[in-house]
């Protein structure tokens, strides 16, 4: 509906090294190939890991004489609440989702763009280094002791979110990287991330798994879904699509009436 307002996704996690923004990046460009118009704000001004993979998406384009469909996309230039804000109005503009990507570490802006969020998105390692940073686990029993400064900051968020708006604040976990994990560990991180759900209030659901493709895709802003760019296809690269599309649908992203169907992401016959 015209004027409505965007549905807002921000990608959040205080520690690096989750994927999240290789995950953010391909969730962007797959929403953009399904039809939604999405556009990109990239809170870490001196990383800008999203900007960049954007970047070298258009640069890519440009030099192939192709067309990728890629969203609309900046970094922040003034991080001031005000310069934020300022940003957010602008990309809004036309735009049925706006994705926010989050520095890994703390960050002012991070925080406030939390308690803005329809979807809050952690991507975490499948670990209990990454847990921690969410719940205390007991080191005999596994079992959850109290949550973490994380869960307690998104708990703020959610507040915040309720009182300005009466919003509610969607918290998805994205499980990373699982098939690095032996059997037994992986029961117990499960479990873990079960019991602190229940808890703390957020949903599960697969991510993407540790594969070399994710880091050689980078350079030309390349994705999973750049079918004809990327030539022949493993099965490696298959299953890596698969989970993607799976990432994507578990979301659960509201279609607003414009999302297309997840099938619209297969290549043509």
């Amino acid at each position: 509906m015209a004027g409505a307002k965007p549905h807002f996704i921000v990608f959040a996690n205080e520690k690096g090294g989750t994927g999240k923004s290789t995950t953010a990046v391909h969730v962007a460009v797959a929403l953009t190939i399904t039809g939604r118009k999405v556009a990109c704000l990239d809170l870490d001004q001196r990383q800008r890991t999203l900007y960049r993979y954007l970047e070298n998406r258009v640069a890519s384009a440009k030099r192939l004489a192709t067309d990728l469909a890629s969203p609309r996309f900046d970094v922040i230039k003034v991080q001031t609440d005000e310069g934020f804000d300022a940003q957010i109005a602008e990309l809004s503009e036309g735009a049925e989702v706006i994705l926010v990507d989050t520095p890994g570490r703390d960050d002012p802006l991070a925080r406030r763009a939390a308690t803005m969020a329809d979807t809050l998105v952690t991507p975490v390692n499948d670990s209990f280094v990454d847990l921690d940073l969410i719940g205390q686990v007991d080191p005999e029993t596994y079992k959850i002791r109290r949550p973490s400064f994380y869960a307690e900051l998104v708990w703020d968020a959610r507040k915040a979110r309720a009182k300005s708006d009466g919003g509610t604040v969607d918290w998805v976990l994205l499980r990373n990287r699982l098939q690095h994990l032996e059997a037994r560990n992986m029961r117990r991180v499960g479990a873990a991330m079960d019991e602190l759900s229940k808890k703390v209030g957020f949903r599960i659901i697969p991510g993407l798994g540790e594969r070399v493709i994710y880091r050689e895709l980078f350079p030309k802003g390349l994705t999973l879904l750049d079918v004809k760019q990327l030539g022949e296809l493993g099965m490696s690269h298959i299953a890596a699509r698969q989970e993607l599309r799976e990432m994507v649908s578990a979301l659960s992203l509201p279609p607003a009436g414009a999302l297309a169907p997840f099938k619209a992401l297969e290549p043509a016959a």
